[in-house]
């Protein structure tokens, strides 16, 4: 996805990269909103394998036994807490439901993640003047 000026993003399950310490990987963890609504659950995550940074969760949510089951990419500029079995994202349930909906035929577009970082408030990681959360973990 060489788009402009931002590396190429991937799945970390689709990379030879991994998180260092088995208790900083997120995948599979809940999500809660900033009220403690359960959201999801973290599915993947999605690095620049150039900088070796995680920047957004891939959220499942939704659906019974997988199916309806929606996905989310969620930036990780957006993580409030990190605990043994959750995370808690600083928006509301309402900012998730109404994000940008996942398609993988336009995740692959800077116009997509322009889009999600918009709907939630944040500048993009490329962009001049970014400040990293204290979340993502290094992969």
């Amino acid at each position: 996805m060489k788009s402009g000026d931002i590396p190429v993003l991937t799945r970390l399950s689709d990379s030879h990269h991994a998180i260092p310490s088995a208790d900083e990987d997120v995948r599979g963890r809940k999500v809660t909103d900033r009220s403690g609504n359960e959201l999801g659950k973290v599915s993947d995550l999605i690095i620049d394998e150039e900088e070796r940074k995680v920047r957004f969760l891939l959220m499942e949510h939704g659906g019974f036994l997988g199916i309806g089951e929606k996905k989310s990419y969620i930036p990780v500029d957006a993580v409030a807490d990190v605990a043994e079995d959750e995370i808690r994202i600083d928006r509301t349930r309402d900012d998730v439901v109404d994000a940008p909906e996942y398609d993988p035929e336009l995740v692959d577009q800077r116009e997509y993640y322009d889009r999600v970082y918009t709907h939630y408030g944040y500048a993009p990681f490329w962009g001049t003047g970014y400040i990293p959360p204290r979340f993502p973990y290094r992969v």
